[in-house]
């Protein structure tokens, strides 16, 4: 199992390796490791996404699960985005019915003031 320090240490070598244009290099950084290449990737991904904790050890197993109140929390969150999402599109069409009305030259009706 590799530290974090490890891994950035490895991805640096690599970096290296790549750097002075030998393939060589990197093959036997890998073997000397030994890591697959694929591994570095993954590495290397962590690292640019997420910097240096991204290298982090993560704990195995399934997360923990949510509480009664944090699951309906979520689950209200999620509610409101769709809802915030479903105001967007109506007043995107609104807006381009008014538009329609005023290239077409009709005249739009009073609003009784429900809105």
């Amino acid at each position: 199992m590799f530290t974090a320090a490890d891994k950035l240490r490895i991805v640096k070598e690599a970096e290296r390796c790549v750097a002075s244009g030998k393939r060589g290099d990197l093959e036997a950084m890998l073997r000397r490791e030994g890591i697959y290449s694929s591994l570095l990737s993954s590495w290397r991904m962590k690292l640019g996404s997420h910097g240096a904790k991204g290298l982090a050890a993560e704990k195995p197993g399934r997360k923990p699960k949510l509480t009664e109140a944090e699951r309906r929390n979520a689950q209200l969150l999620k509610r409101n985005a769709e809802l915030e999402r479903k105001l967007y599109i109506a007043n995107a069409l609104i807006a381009l019915q008014k538009k329609a009305h005023e290239v077409l030259g009709l005249v739009l009706p009073e609003s009784d003031g429900e809105s």
